[in-house]
């Protein structure tokens, strides 16, 4: 058969076999966010023979991601990432069931989509739809593979495995925004990534087949500098869980229109118009836009407030500027907005004014 030859090297494993390899093809797994994480995931748990495998990312594929992003190529530029992602993984492994999913996970979504995977595995960057994984996967009894990245290092966890604990056991209070920077702002080591996934898709197999030690309860740390590896446990915290459970839905930690009040995108400028930049990035970050006399992060609050023009802070993702300017706003200066692109893409705007 096709299925015996392809999935011989499993099948040989007196842990697998052919009745393991069976539950790995009538498995169903969901991959919220195909970028770094969810891309060497996704490839492993294709190849595998993952019966049913969704995937979900509104983002499209730009250049800055083929250093990590191996799933992708140059051909796949400004295209969504899942939909790429489903043509590929298509060639890899045509006798799996693929199912792509060009958008975002968001509240009013969320319980409708997890409903259908027996697994999550978190490939985001961003705690807002983290925490609403965990809370979904918590109200629905589904395990949640936990991946996470920090320049040259990267955690691995499983959670809600057999009335296991979960993320907010773990990460109770979520961090403020802007208080984690993700790899867009601080950068990350592209084998990083790849490692930390595939890590992902072996407890998913794990979990399919109960096979082995999982990191139930413990949390797998990588240092790709040092070569530590490190293992911290963890318990169950009831009250934690209790609170999603009598609650009956997810707890918001922030959304991602929270800033939308704060934010000006560059389409909404006007090339006449006068405005006061700031540029809340580090001396060394390019490209530096000096022409537009931009004032640093550490300007005079006196100087804002007495400013008639429109003020917009930028840095290189747009995510350092909300901070900056959310602060602002809580000391009174009102006309202070956050440019919704990046550095890079006020640099063009400026050259064509």
């Amino acid at each position: 058969m096709i299925m015996e030859s392809r999935y011989q090297r499993h099948i040989q494993l007196n842990e697998v076999g052919s009745l393991g390899q069976e539950k790995i093809n009538q498995a169903k797994v969901l991959v919220i966010g195909v970028g770094g994480l969810g891309c060497p995931a996704l490839q492993y748990l294709a190849a595998a023979g993952v019966g049913t495998l969704g995937m979900m990312d509104p983002d499209l594929v730009s250049l800055s991601n083929l250093q990590r992003q191996m799933l992708f190529n140059e051909n796949d530029l400004g295209k969504n990432k899942a939909l790429s992602a489903e043509k590929h993984l298509q060639k890899l492994n045509s006798e799996i069931q693929i199912q792509a999913f060009p958008f975002a996970l968001t509240h009013e979504n969320a319980e409708e989509f997890i409903s259908e995977f027996d697994i999550v595995i978190d490939g985001t960057d961003n705690f807002y739809t983290r925490y609403l994984i965990s809370d979904q996967c918590i109200l629905q009894d589904k395990v949640m593979v936990y991946g996470a990245l920090y320049k040259f290092e990267g955690q691995v966890s499983v959670f809600n495995y057999q009335d296991g604990p979960s993320y907010r056991c773990l990460f109770p209070t979520p961090p403020t925004n802007g208080e984690i920077p993700n790899c867009s702002d601080i950068g990350v080591l592209g084998m990083a990534p790849g490692i930390v996934g595939v890590y992902q898709a072996s407890e998913a197999i794990k979990v399919i087949l109960d096979l082995g030690d999982l990191l139930s309860g413990k949390l797998l740390c990588i240092n790709l500098l040092s070569h530590q590896n490190t293992v911290l446990d963890f318990e169950k915290n009831q009250n934690e869980i209790d609170q999603i459970t009598k609650s009956g839905k997810p707890i918001p930690v922030g959304n991602n229109d929270c800033f939308i009040d704060f934010e000006v995108s560059l389409e909404q400028l006007s090339a006449k118009e006068k405005i006061k930049w700031i540029d809340v990035r580090e001396q060394d970050e390019l490209p530096r836009l000096n022409y537009l006399n931009p004032l640093g992060s550490n300007v005079s609050q006196d100087v804002l407030m007495e400013s008639k023009q429109k003020i917009i802070a930028f840095c290189q993702t747009g995510t350092r500027s909300k901070v900056f300017v959310e602060k602002m706003k809580r000391k009174g200066i009102k006309n202070c907005f956050s440019l919704k692109e990046g550095a890079k893409q006020l640099q063009e705007w400026a050259k064509k004014r």
